[in-house]
C-alpha cells in the first residue's frame, strides 16, 4: 500500500512511485531470468544469418513510416473481414516484423521496431468489460467492431510475437515501451484464458498454451501459470486419447504445432511440462513421416487443413529444417531465408528420419484421426504409397477451402503433379457440400452429399440462412495442379462414360455412377491453363436461382476415383445400386431414402458405401451412412 499521509489516505504521487517501483521489480526479476539476448546468440552460424537478413531486407520495403506498420494489398480467405480491397497495414505482420528487426541486433532497426510496438500494441482492446478484450483487428483500416466477426485468434498470434520481445530484448527497449509490451502480453494471456479453446483446436490449443504458460513462468502471473500448464496437460490427455491431432495430417498447421512445440520446449522450464511436449514432439514428427511421400516429394493426403495442395516452398524448408539438413530439398540458403527459423529450433527424432527417405515398397497408412465412442464412426483418413504415386482420403469430410479430403500426388518429368476433388458454389469451395468414401489401395468409392446446417464459404462462420443458398453456378471439379503440361484426358466427355487420365507414371480413371441434384440435368466439360486442368461435373448454370435444401428430394454424386502405375489401371464393374430404408436410420431421426452402392474389382474384396440421399444435417448425414471393405467395416479402424 501506499505512503500515509495525515488523513491517513495516500498521495497519487506516492502510489504511482509505488506502482512503478512493482513492475521495475517484476521486470528486473524477468530480466534476470531471460539474460540478455545478444543477436550473435540467436543464429547458429553465420549463413543463416545472413539468410534471415535477407529475409527480413525484402520486408524492409512493406514499411510505412507514416503509419508505422507493414503495408501491402488486400488479401484475405474471404472472412472475418468486410473489407474488399486497396492498401491494407497487418497488425500481426507488424508484430513478427519488429521481432525481426529486434533480433537483427542492429542498433539503427532498434528505434523502427519500437515504433511499430508502440503503435500495434495500441490497436490492441485492453477493456477487461470488453468483448473483444485483448485481441487486434487484422488491419490498421478495420476496427474490432467492423470486423464480421473478430478474429480471437489475434491474442494468441500476436501474444506469441510479444512474448520473444520480452523473452530476448525486454532489455534493450526504451523505459517507456517495457510495461506496454508486458501489459499488452498479460492482456492477451487473459484474453486466451477468458475464451478457453479446447484441445481439438490444434494449432490455437497449443499456441494459446505457450502464451499463457510462458507468460506465468516469465511475467509472474501464478493464475496463467496454473492455467496454460493445466491446459498442456488437457491438450496432451484429448491427443493420445483420440490418436492424432483434430486438425490432421495438415501441411499447413501442423508445421505450426511443431513450432510451438519447440517454442515451448526452448522456453518452457516447468518440467513436468517439458516431458509432455518432449511426447508430443515424437508425436507430431510421426505423423509427418507417416505420409511423406520422396519420390514425388509431397506430403500425402488426406488433409485437414492446408492453404495449398502442392507443398510450399515455406514447408519444404520447414521440413529440411526440422531433418538437420540430412535430407536436401533446397539450398540451405534458401532454407533458412525466414523471420524465426533461428529462434525455433525444430528438430525431428533421429529415429523417425529414416521414415523421409525412399524405400521403394507400397505401403498403406490407415489412421484413426478422431476415435469415437463404439456406436459412432470414426474419422479415418487412408492413403495409399506407391513409389509412383500417393492416394489418401478421409471416410467423412467436407469440401471447405482449406479441406483436402480426397487428394493424389505423383511427379512427371516437369515437377510434382496434385489431382483433388473439389465442390464448387459461384467458383468458391462450398463448404456445405460434404464427402463419403471408402478406400481400399489405389481405388475409392465416394459420394458428395449436402447438408443444410454448415457455412458457404466457411464451415461455421457463414452459415446458410434455412438451409437455402442463392448460386449462379454450381459443380463438381476433378482438378489437376502443378507440372499438368504432359496430362492427357479422355477427349469424349460423357455422363456414361469414365474419364481417363495419364501423365508420367501414373494412369488413373474418373467415373461417375449417379448424379443427383433436383432434378436438373448435369453436363461435363473441361479446361486447362499453364499449371492446371479440370474435368468439371456442371450441376447448375445460369441467372441467380434459390436452392432450398431443406425441400430438395435428391441431391447425391456418386463417384469412383482409381490410379495405378501407367498400363496397369484396369476397367471395374460398374457398380450396382438399390436404395432401403434401414430401421436403425429411421430411428434416428433420418427419413431419407439410403442408397447402397458397391465397386465390384478383379480379384479384390468389393467396396460398398451406404448414403442418405436427400440433404440432411451433418450429423444426420454420418449416423444414416456405412461402409464396407468386403465384409469389414473400415470406418471404425484404428491405427
Amino acid at each position: 500500500m501506499g505512503a500515509p499521509t495525515k488523513g491517513g489516505h495516500t498521495t497519487k504521487g506516492a502510489i504511482w512511485t509505488m506502482r512503478n517501483l512493482r513492475i521495475s521489480l517484476i521486470f528486473l526479476a524477468a530480466m534476470m531470468l531471460c539474460g540478455p539476448c545478444l543477436a550473435a546468440d540467436l543464429f547458429s552460424s553465420e549463413g543463416r544469418r545472413q539468410a534471415f537478413l535477407r529475409a527480413l531486407a525484402r520486408l524492409d520495403a512493406q514499411y510505412d513510416p507514416a503509419q508505422r506498420m507493414l503495408a501491402g494489398e488486400f488479401s484475405s480467405p474471404g472472412y472475418h473481414t468486410t473489407l474488399t480491397g486497396g492498401t491494407v497495414h497487418r497488425t500481426r505482420d507488424s508484430h513478427k516484423y519488429a521481432v525481426a528487426l529486434l533480433d537483427s541486433g542492429q542498433a539503427d532497426r532498434l528505434e523502427r521496431a519500437e515504433a511499430i510496438l508502440t503503435r500495434v500494441i495500441a490497436l490492441q482492446d485492453q477493456d477487461p468489460n470488453s468483448p473483444t478484450y485483448g485481441i487486434w483487428p487484422w488491419f490498421l483500416e478495420e476496427p474490432l467492431d467492423k470486423m464480421s466477426p473478430p478474429d480471437w485468434n489475434w491474442a494468441d498470434f500476436c501474444g506469441v510475437q510479444l512474448l520473444q520481445v520480452a523473452i530476448d530484448h525486454m532489455d534493450r527497449l526504451s523505459e517507456d515501451l517495457r510495461p506496454s509490451v508486458r501489459a499488452s502480453i498479460l492482456h492477451a494471456a487473459r484474453s486466451i484464458r477468458r475464451r478457453d479453446v479446447g484441445p481439438g483446436y490444434t494449432n490455437i490449443a497449443l499456441m494459446g498454451t505457450y502464451v499463457t504458460l510462458v507468460a506465468g513462468e516469465r511475467l509472474d502471473a501464478r493464475d496463467l501459470f496454473d492455467y496454460g500448464r493445466g491446459r498442456l496437460q488437457r491438450f496432451y490427455d484429448y491427443t493420445r486419447q483420440k490418436g492424432s491431432f483434430t486438425e490432421y495430417n495438415s501441411p499447413t498447421y501442423t508445421p505450426v504445432a511443431i513450432e510451438e512445440i519447440s517454442r515451448m520446449l526452448k522456453h518452457v522450464r516447468d518440467e513436468p511440462s517439458r516431458e509432455l511436449l518432449d511426447w508430443l514432439n515424437n508425436f507430431a514428427w510421426s505423423h509427418v513421416a507417416r505420409r511423406f511421400h520422396p519420390s514425388s516429394v509431397q506430403w500425402a493426403g488426406p488433409h485437414s487443413r492446408s492453404y495449398s495442395t502442392l507443398l510450399s516452398r515455406a514447408t519444404l524448408a520447414f521440413l529440411q529444417r526440422g531433418l538437420g539438413d540430412s535430407i536436401r530439398l533446397m539450398p540451405e540458403t534458401e532454407a533458412w531465408e525466414s523471420l524465426d527459423a533461428h529462434r525455433l529450433g525444430i528438430r525431428c527424432p533421429d529415429d523417425l528420419i529414416v521414415g523421409f527417405r525412399s524405400s521403394g515398397a507400397e505401403h498403406v497408412a490407415v489412421e484413426s484421426f478422431v476415435t469415437n465412442s463404439s456406436g459412432e464412426h470414426d474419422i479415418v483418413g487412408r492413403t495409399y504409397l506407391h513409389p509412383n504415386f500417393t492416394l489418401g482420403s478421409v471416410n467423412l469430410g467436407d469440401f471447405w477451402n482449406q479441406r483436402r479430403p480426397l487428394v493424389g500426388y505423383w511427379k512427371d518429368t516437369g515437377g510434382p503433379i496434385s489431382v483433388r476433388v473439389r465442390m464448387l458454389h459461384d467458383g468458391h469451395d462450398y463448404a456445405s457440400a460434404s464427402l463419403m468414401t471408402v478406400q481400399d489401395k489405389g481405388d475409392v468409392l465416394g459420394a458428395v452429399l449436402f447438408a443444410t446446417d454448415r457455412g458457404d464459404t466457411h464451415i461455421s462462420l457463414d452459415k446458410i440462412a434455412n438451409g437455402t443458398i442463392r448460386a449462379r453456378d454450381l459443380r463438381l471439379r476433378l482438378q489437376f495442379e502443378g507440372a499438368v503440361t504432359g496430362l492427357t484426358l479422355s477427349e469424349r466427355l460423357d455422363l456414361e462414360e469414365p474419364v481417363y487420365f495419364a501423365s508420367g507414371p501414373v494412369a488413373g480413371v474418373f467415373a461417375l455412377h449417379a448424379v443427383k441434384f433436383d432434378g436438373l440435368t448435369a453436363s461435363l466439360e473441361a479446361g486447362r491453363e499453364s499449371n492446371q486442368a479440370w474435368v468439371d461435373v456442371v450441376l447448375y448454370r445460369g441467372s441467380g436461382r434459390s436452392f432450398d435444401f431443406r425441400k430438395i428430394e435428391q441431391a447425391a454424386i456418386v463417384f469412383t476415383l482409381s490410379m495405378a502405375p501407367t498400363g496397369a489401371i484396369s476397367r471395374f464393374v460398374a457398380p450396382s445400386v438399390y436404395s432401403s430404408v434401414a430401421l436403425d436410420a429411421v430411428a434416428a431421426g433420418i427419413e431419407s431414402p439410403r442408397e447402397s452402392w458397391s465397386l465390384q474389382r478383379r480379384s479384390e474384396s468389393p467396396l460398398s458405401l451406404t448414403i442418405p440421399i436427400r440433404p440432411l444435417t451433418t450429423r444426420q448425414q454420418q449416423v444414416g451412412a456405412a461402409a464396407k471393405i468386403g465384409r469389414e467395416n473400415p470406418w471404425k479402424a484404428a491405427y
